[in-house]
């Protein structure tokens, strides 16, 4: 009971405090592009932002999991999704300076037309919707057993006082609290591995070595993550986004430099997960381990869960938001993008009671948007519009493939957990792009 007491007062305090120091957006450049007297983020802020935004309860409640299962193979094969950030960095790049596009709806609807626009935005709105339940139900699960009350009381209050400081600035207020829950998020996760080091049964060397290098026990994630992370940026608001704020050549820094610290982040939080194992703990990892070292790790453990959820739900209601109204052009004032946010709050958290699973938020969806891979690698090919359609849909095949797990056994060419997932992607991916590049040399 005092644990609960305790985890109650980090998620409403933090939210209150993070409430009241976030900025009140008054225009719509405050609102949708985080400007503030004029000025873009910096490098500093755009790739802290980054990273915490992507960081999310999700992502480290997986790796940790990861670890415990593969050991830190499993974590080197979830942080292979950071890939994405290198590659949207320079692509976005290119479609700035040498394409001259201003955001990604602009590129597609300049390229393929209002029809291929639409069809994106339907993909994106379900990433959207994804984000909202898959990083609350994290939150939850510290509260009590999923399905129980107080699992759902906490999903509820998190959602709704997270909502509150979103609505308040909009994307600028996004970006500050995101720079605020990444030294929060580095300073925790420095206290936890030097707790789980300072155990005398775990060392560096036991970690490092932990888990074996084969496709059955950890590279089949990790070989499908490295083929996702070629389209999977590009479908997501929250990363795209951040693609347009400041100026081309701050950008692809701050990408670039994101791909690498994320990925580092991923993998020392797995190391959660591989400690966890030499334990011979079951369960979910983090809270497993939080469980074991007492109230004063299972709460850090906790707050980090709460900081990564919030900095990661606050952007998806701002990116939400622009999609709707600038996006979409389907109302530019603060009213209806406010709006907007309390929208897919409500509708992003109707999953909670329906049981999902939280890995299945991003492995099917990173499927299902491969068909989007040629459309940006190659960009600059004279590509007709039925290229887009062929590609995009091919992709969506796939993930409904995988979904229904109907990837055919002889296709199938390793063994263990995700081949499914890799061999679906592999051929996926073929298929795309052989589907996106045949209309143009038939048209030659």
């Amino acid at each position: 009971m005092d644990a609960q007491i305790w985890q109650w007062g980090l998620v409403i305090v933090s939210s209150l405090i993070l409430f009241f120091l976030s900025p009140l957006a008054k225009t719509t450049d405050q609102f949708f592009k985080a400007r503030h007297k004029n000025r873009a983020p910096s490098a500093l802020w755009l790739t802290g932002s980054l990273i915490i935004s992507w960081i999310f309860a999700k992502s480290i409640t997986n790796a940790a999991n990861l670890g415990m299962e593969f050991g830190i193979v499993g974590g080197v094969a979830y942080a292979g999704y950071y890939l994405s950030f290198a590659v949207a960095g320079v692509i976005i790049y290119q479609l700035r300076t040498k394409g001259g596009f201003d955001s990604i709806h602009h590129f597609l609807t300049s390229k393929f037309g209002k029809g291929a626009m639409a069809l994106f935005s339907i993909l994106v709105a379900i990433r959207l919707f994804n984000e909202v339940w898959s990083n609350t139900i994290v939150i939850g699960t510290y509260f009590g057993e999923q399905g129980s009350t107080p699992y759902y009381w906490a999903i509820l209050v998190f959602t709704i006082l997270t909502l509150a400081y979103a609505i308040k600035g909009g994307l600028s207020s996004s970006i500050f609290t995101d720079v605020i829950q990444m030294v929060l998020f580095s300073v925790l996760l420095i206290v936890i591995l030097g707790v789980i080091f300072s155990a005398k049964d775990f060392t560096v060397q036991q970690a490092a070595t932990s888990g074996i290098w084969s496709f059955d026990l950890g590279l089949n994630l990790f070989f499908a993550a490295i083929i996702q992370s070629f389209s999977y940026p590009f479908h997501d608001p929250v990363l795209t986004d951040r693609g347009f704020l400041s100026s081309a050549k701050v950008t692809r820094k701050s990408f670039l430099w994101a791909s690498f610290l994320g990925a580092i982040c991923i993998v020392l939080f797995s190391l959660i997960g591989v400690f966890a194992q030499s334990q011979g703990m079951q369960g979910q990892a983090a809270v497993e381990v939080g469980k074991a070292f007492g109230i004063v790790i299972l709460l850090v453990i906790n707050f980090i869960m709460i900081t990564s959820a919030a900095s990661t739900l606050d952007s998806t209601f701002s990116s939400f938001s622009k999609l709707l109204s600038i996006d979409l052009k389907m109302g530019k004032d603060l009213t209806f993008g406010r709006a907007a946010m309390a929208g897919i709050a409500i509708i992003g958290t109707i999953p909670v009671f329906l049981d999902a699973e939280i890995l299945s938020a991003t492995t099917i969806s990173g499927t299902m948007v491969i068909g989007l891979t040629p459309v940006f690698m190659f960009w600059r090919v004279k590509a007709p519009k039925i290229s887009y359609y062929l590609s995009v849909l091919a992709g969506l095949f796939f993930g409904f493939l995988l979904v229904f797990e109907m990837v055919p056994e002889p296709f199938i060419l390793t063994k263990g957990k995700y081949a499914s997932l890799l061999w679906a992607n592999v051929w996926g991916i073929l298929s795309c792009i052989t589907l996106y590049l045949v209309p143009s040399w038939i048209r030659k």
